[in-house]
C-alpha cells in the first residue's frame, strides 16, 4: 500500500511516499529564509513559492522512493488546519494527480498527521505495523508554530482536545522572543542554543496561567508582553543578557507546558505520551516531559527523525494509511466536495465526511 502524500499547510512545500507506516521518502522545501525579513510567514509569498516548488517536490519524492507514479495506490493531502492560500496549492495538486491516475483521494487533518508521526518507521525497518496498539489510550502534545494542543487519543482516528492555545502557539512565542533578542527567524531553534548558555533564574518572568491549569488553556501573550518590556529595560543587550533572557523565557514557557501536562495526567490515566510538532525537537522540552513520563511509568514516544517533527508530508501519508484501511477515502465523483479547512479541528470530521 503506497501513498503519495502532499502538505503545503504553511511555509514548507512537502511531498512524501509512504508504505504502510514506513517512510520511503520525505522531501521538504523550506521557505523560512524567504520569510525572515517579515519575522513570520507572508501569505502571498508562501503561496507563490508553493506553486513554484510543488512539481519539483512531488517528482523528487517519487524518485527518492524509487517509485513510479503508476505504482501509487492513493493520493493524500493535508487540508487543514493551516494557511488557506497555502493549503489550496497542495490540495489542487493532489486532486489533479488523483484524477490523472484515477487513484483514491484521502484528506488528512494536519494535526492528526503530527500526532501519528510517532508511529512512522524508516524504510529500513522490518516492522510492518504500528508499535503496540494496546498503548492506547494515549495523550499527545502537538507543539508547533501554528498550534499547541493536548489531545486524548482513544485510538487512531478518535480524538478529544483536552487543552489548546487561546492566543500564540508555543513555537510562535519562542520565535517572537528570539526576534526581540535579534536572533532572526525562525528563532525557536536559535533561542534553544542561546538558552543552553544562560541562567533561567536571572529574570523573573511570569509563568503563564499560573494557578489556572484547570482551565485547560495554553497562553503566551502575557509572557510575550513581559519579555518585550524586559528586553527594552535591558538595553543595550550583551551576549550574557541574551543568553539569560533566552533561558528565562524558555524555562517559563516550558514550565507552563509541564504544569498543564501534570494537571491533565491527574485525570487521564494513559500508557503512552506522544510528543510531536516542531517544538518537540527541543532537547530541553523532551527532557522535562520525559521526567514527567518516567515518574508515572508512561512511555514517551517521539518521531524517529527531527524531520518528522516539523511540517512534512510523511506524517500525512502515515495518517492516510489508517484512513485508507478504514475506507475513509474520496472518489473522483465526490472530489469537488473537498475543500481547504483552515480552522479544522482534529476531534471533528471534515464537512464532506459527515
Amino acid at each position: 500500500m503506497k501513498i503519495l502524500a502532499i502538505d503545503t499547510s504553511t511555509d514548507e512545500t512537502a511531498a512524501a511516499v509512504t508504505q504502510g507506516i514506513k517512510v520511503l521518502s520525505n522531501i521538504i522545501w523550506s521557505q523560512a529564509s524567504l520569510h525572515a525579513k517579515w519575522g513570520g510567514v507572508y501569505p502571498s509569498l508562501a503561496k507563490r513559492v508553493h506553486l513554484e516548488r510543488i512539481d519539483w517536490v512531488v517528482s523528487k519524492a517519487l524518485s527518492s522512493a524509487k517509485c513510479e507514479a503508476d505504482n501509487i495506490n492513493a493520493i493524500a493531502v493535508g487540508t487543514g488546519p493551516g494557511l488557506a492560500v497555502a493549503i489550496e496549492v497542495g490540495l489542487a495538486k493532489a486532486k489533479k494527480i488523483s484524477l490523472l491516475l484515477n487513484k483514491p483521494f484521502i484528506a488528512i487533518n494536519h494535526v492528526e498527521g503530527h500526532l501519528l508521526s510517532v508511529l512512522a518507521k524508516p524504510k529500513t525497518s522490518r516492522q510492518q505495523r504500528p508499535k503496540d496498539i494496546v498503548g492506547f489510550p494515549a495523550i499527545g502534545l502537538v507543539a508547533s508554530g501554528g498550534t499547541t494542543q493536548l489531545v486524548l487519543i482513544m485510538r487512531v482516528g478518535t480524538y478529544e482536545i483536552l487543552a489548546h492555545t487561546i492566543d500564540d502557539a508555543l513555537g510562535e512565542a519562542l520565535d517572537k522572543a528570539a526576534r526581540m533578542l535579534g536572533l532572526g527567524y525562525p528563532g525557536g531553534p536559535i533561542l534553544e542554543i542561546m538558552a543552553k548558555e544562560g541562567d533561567p533564574k536571572t529574570y523573573n518572568l511570569p509563568i503563564p496561567m499560573l494557578g489556572k491549569e484547570n482551565r485547560s488553556r495554553f497562553s503566551y501573550s502575557g509572557i510575550k508582553t513581559a519579555m518585550y518590556k524586559l528586553v527594552q529595560n535591558e538595553q543595550p543587550l550583551t551576549k550574557e543578557k541574551i543568553h539569560n533572557l533566552a533561558a528565562s523565557f524558555q524555562d517559563k514557557t516550558f514550565q507552563h507546558v509541564e504544569r498543564l501536562i501534570r494537571k491533565v495526567l491527574e485525570t487521564y490515566k494513559v500508557k503512552e505520551f506522544f510528543l510531536t510538532g516542531g517544538v518537540s525537537a527541543n532537547i530541553e522540552l523532551r527532557k522535562r516531559i520525559r521526567k514527567i513520563c518516567n515518574e508515572r511509568e508512561i512511555i514517551l514516544s517521539i518521531p524517529y527523525s527531527k524531520k518528522l517533527c516539523t511540517d512534512n508530508a510523511a506524517m500525512i501519508g502515515i495518517a492516510a494509511n489508517f484512513k485508507f484501511q478504514r475506507g475513509e477515502i474520496v472518489t473522483s465523483t465526490n472530489l469537488d466536495l473537498v475543500d481547504r479547512v483552515p480552522r479544522a479541528r482534529v476531534d471533528k470530521k471534515f464537512p464532506w465526511e459527515k
